[in-house]
């Protein structure tokens, strides 16, 4: 007969086997579009209501400025609505870029490992110090430096160990607990853009807030010359004008309000450009206080910050992750991730496997203990390897006199004991389960006769 062919694995099958990229199996908190091309933070929902608050005081304002356009009677007027017009919607369109840019570009996000560092191995079960610290289940058992120093541009910097990335952060890097990554060059995280901002898009975040500063300022100035305007025509009125001109009112308020966030904003990072600071480290570290070790001259703060080349993405999210993958050194994080020590494994197979003696099972706690730490010490050997007598103490003698104990009955009890009896008072080492054997396969005329002999010493004593 022939055989029956195979079935062929089911489709389930097939897609599992398939292999992934690494945004597809990132541990992140990102949100991966276009095959991994565009990375936003977790509460990228928020790019829509940023772009509605930037839009819709645009849009306000160029229906407004079309209405004077056709009210007016002068050119000269006409000419400066269309240039306020074109003026507000080439900002508007800037703006937006800028914030795309920001939101959906990887912000320097650090890769991770699958495993601990070569410099933590030695720390395996090492001793608890007050810089050691325990790190989480993914590694058990497991100790690692908290802190590391390293010397950046003559100063004494400490990176410290990221139990999520398991690795050493980069200098200026921070763990951004709401995106699950440690970032390079860390600023902070904008819930407005819905992205951490760092090495690769602060250039952008910057010049998406002072866009929006400039627009806010645009607005505001032309919806106040559009006030005064019509208070010329009311007789210097300001409610009369204010009345008409509801639009203009309304847009003096909303810019008046947004332009202490975003113009503050603006100045806050003008500083810090200037000083070569971070958000993070300007709270955290204090460097307006203490030397800053990356500062330099202020024409080279700002020159690093929009003049230099934007470095190459240090995650390859687009990889494929498998073990060709980790061999080239891609990084998937704890994707068959296997930290557990040699010992861990003899202790867990253990656990897993039934110990049999003479067909009985031994209970687990009998078997996790260490006979090692039952092993003779100096004296026990010494008394071993001495004189087969068994001693009593003379304390104890003394102190059961009035009892009825003497020296005669101590040196009778000497006497009565056989060589038999003394291996046995005098060997430790012999555990329970070898002395149930012997006395299973002792014959019983041998039995009787101790049982005769122990007796007879008890009535003695």
């Amino acid at each position: 007969m022939k055989p029956e062919p195979e079935d062929e694995p089911p489709q389930q099958q097939q897609l599992e086997a398939k292999p992934r990229r690494l945004y597809q199996a990132w541990k992140g908190n990102n949100i991966f579009l276009c095959g991994g091309r565009l990375i936003f933070g977790p509460d990228a929902a928020s790019l829509l209501l940023t772009t509605f608050l930037i839009i819709s005081p645009s849009i306000i304002f160029c229906y407004q400025m079309k209405a004077k356009f056709h009210h007016s009677s002068s050119t000269g007027q006409q000419h400066m609505h269309q240039a306020a017009v074109l003026i507000v919607i080439i900002t508007t369109i800037v703006d937006l870029v800028f914030l795309f840019m920001t939101s959906a570009r990887d912000p320097g996000i650090v890769p991770r490992n699958t495993r601990a560092p070569p410099e933590a191995d030695e720390l395996l079960l090492g001793s608890n110090t007050p810089s050691m610290d325990w790190s989480d289940g993914r590694t058990p058992r497991m100790r690692f430096r908290r802190t590391k120093d390293v010397v950046v541009n003559g100063f004494m910097v400490k990176v410290k160990f990221c139990k999520t990335c398991l690795r050493y952060r980069p200098p200026r890097s921070s763990h951004c607990s709401i995106c699950n990554n440690c970032v390079h060059k860390f600023d902070h995280h904008c819930p407005w853009v819905g992205q951490c901002i760092g090495l690769r898009n602060y250039r952008y975040f910057f010049l998406f807030i002072a866009t929006s500063t400039f627009l806010c300022i645009f607005i505001f100035i032309f919806a106040w010359l559009s006030v005064y305007s019509q208070m010329e025509d009311n007789g210097g009125s300001m409610w009369m004008a204010l009345r008409k001109e509801a639009y203009s009112f309304a847009l003096i308020i909303y810019t008046s309000i947004v332009v202490w966030f975003v113009g503050g904003l603006t100045v806050f990072h003008l500083y810090l450009i200037g000083t070569n600071q971070t958000t993070y480290e300007n709270f955290r570290y204090h460097y307006d206080k203490k030397d800053n070790p990356y500062r330099k001259r202020i024409a080279a703060n700002f020159a690093e910050v929009f003049l230099t080349k934007i470095p190459p993405p240090m995650t390859n999210f687009r990889s494929w992750v498998g073990e060709g993958a980790l061999e080239a050194g891609f990084y998937t994080p704890y994707i068959g991730l296997d930290v557990t020590s040699p010992r861990e494994k003899i202790d867990l197979d253990r656990e897993n496997k039934e110990v049999l003696l003479g067909g009985v099972q031994i209970p687990t706690v009998l078997q996790n203990i260490d006979y090692g730490s039952f092993e003779d010490s100096s004296e026990d050997k010494n008394r071993i390897g001495g004189e087969k007598t068994v001693h009593f103490p003379s304390a104890w003698a003394q102190g059961n006199e009035g009892a009825g104990t003497s020296a005669t009955a101590t040196a009778a009890c000497n006497d009565e004991t056989s060589e038999d009896d003394l291996n046995e008072i005098d060997s430790p080492n012999i555990t329970s389960t070898q002395a149930s054997a012997e006395a299973n396969t002792e014959p019983p005329g041998k039995m009787e006769e101790t049982l005769e002999r122990k007796n007879q010493r008890s009535n003695t004593i």
